[in-house]
């Protein structure tokens, strides 16, 4: 439960309200694109608040009241802000990527399960977002106490990846495989209990795998080479274990789902919620605004907090089955959010049309140029007329935004164009090339005499 706020801090929480209010109202506009101008005024008002609420707190103190909460809420709104305009190198952007990350790596460590394979990519993509905060704490584009902000932050999910990788060491190295294997049948199974339908044919092969591994067990001990029992048993067993568990829940379910009704309405609004997620990553290039992710992050927040002691629990305190699906659903959803937040391209979303049709007219182009002719200029012209409607779109060399300022991603918007023009300048050399081979090859192909006639002729 959340510290009550000091009255000094009072006008800083009515302050903060007001710009996630603001910022919220941003969000949910649609008929107009975010501007720059109005998301930075809205960031130096929040840098603002946090300045005078730096003022009055102790820094050796920790808090945890409305204020801290409200301020998270704000940062991750502005973040999400900043990706939507494709500033993707700036610290503000950096901040709803890292509450993404903890969440999945909060679940991993809660879970035990995982690999080396699934710790290495957290590891690169903190040490990108860490360079990106240095870089702006070094130049000073923003406040000290913000880069302070991430720069803990980052630490600390450094500190889970270090904890994470540590537990991964204690494995010995006969039991390497057989761990990777195990953790990944294991997803395979509760994936195959979140899905519609029977799964008999799918469940064959894995039940088929577990009693395979088992059999490799001695008095319950797996075995090294020389006979010799590998340290770190309990970690395998108990996952091998926990999947015969799993594959006994779902043979013994003829139901499509393997959730009790008193969970049944946490389990549709989680399938709800991966089914848009998993439509987003199809179609976010066109269809995604980065500020969308909020209202789903909140609503899988929420969920998350129902556990107790990470279990879903009914009206009576119980812990019904199905607990399995609904954590895959989950971390799927937790999963899908932080893919859609790291690709996120440094580009506008009001130069985002633009970037896709020139991605479009890229790949036709580079098609025609690979399967070749022959084409006459007709077939060109779509193309041609598509980039020069691009083309008029630039004032003096640049695309410009509705409120007359240059939108983010120039570079990347540019480069399509240069390409793509010279595709286009390569298709036309091709096609003369073939029509001057057509025609010396006609002229090969006339016949000696009426060539004689025709010079006689002249």
């Amino acid at each position: 439960m959340s510290a009550p706020v000091a009255q000094e801090e009072l006008p800083i929480l009515e302050a903060v309200i007001n710009i996630r209010n603001r910022l919220t109202a941003l969000k949910r506009d649609r008929a107009e694109y975010i501007k720059p101008s109005e998301v930075n005024a809205l960031y130096q008002a929040v840098v603002k608040q946090v300045t005078k609420l730096n003022d009055v707190r102790d820094d050796n103190t920790t808090y945890n009241n409305r204020v801290d909460t409200t301020l998270a809420d704000v940062f991750s709104l502005l973040s999400l802000c900043y990706l939507t305009l494709g500033k993707t190198k700036e610290c503000p952007a950096v901040y709803s990527q890292l509450a993404s990350m903890r969440q999945i790596l909060t679940h991993m460590e809660e879970s035990g399960l995982y690999n080396e394979t699934d710790v290495l990519p957290f590891q690169r993509r903190l040490q990108d977002l860490r360079s990106i905060v240095q870089h702006d704490a070094e130049s000073g584009k923003h406040p000290e106490a913000l880069t302070k902000l991430l720069e803990r932050q980052l630490n600390e999910l450094d500190a889970i990846v270090r904890s994470l990788q540590e537990s991964l060491s204690d494995i010995s190295v006969e039991l390497i495989p057989v761990h990777q294997r195990l953790v990944t049948i294991r997803r395979q199974l509760v994936a195959l209990a979140a899905k519609e339908g029977n799964h008999k044919s799918e469940l064959k092969p894995l039940a088929e795998e577990l009693r395979k591994i088992d059999s490799k067990r001695v008095n319950g001990k797996f075995l090294g080479p020389g006979g010799i029992v590998p340290a770190s048993q309990a970690i395998c067993s108990s996952i091998l274990e926990e999947c015969f568990d799993i594959l006994q829940q779902i043979k013994a379910q003829d139901e499509s789902k393997n959730v009790a009704s008193s969970l049944k309405p946490i389990h549709d609004r989680l399938e709800e919620l991966r089914a848009e997620l998993e439509n987003l990553v199809l179609t976010h290039r066109w269809s995604l605004r980065e500020t969308d992710l909020y209202n789903y992050s909140l609503s899988l927040q929420e969920i998350d907090k129902m556990r107790i002691d990470g279990k879903f629990v009914d009206a009576d305190g119980n812990r019904p089955p199905g607990q399995y699906v609904l954590l895959y659903l989950l971390r799927r959803c937790y999963g899908l959010i932080y893919r859609l937040l790291s690709s996120s391209e440094p580009v506008s979303e009001e130069l985002m049309p633009i970037a896709n049709k020139l991605s479009t007219v890229k790949k036709c182009l580079n098609e025609v140029y690979k399967y070749g002719g022959p084409f006459s200029p007709r077939d060109l012209y779509p193309y041609q007329l598509a980039l020069y409607q691009i083309d008029s779109m630039r004032k003096d060399g640049k695309f410009v935004g509705v409120d007359g300022s240059v939108p983010e991603g120039q570079g990347i918007v540019m480069a399509h164009l240069n390409e793509c023009h010279e595709l286009l300048e390569m298709l036309k050399e091709s096609m003369n090339e073939e029509n001057n081979q057509y025609y010396d090859d006609e002229d090969d192909d006339r016949d000696p005499e009426s060539a004689c006639e025709d010079e006689d002729e002249q």
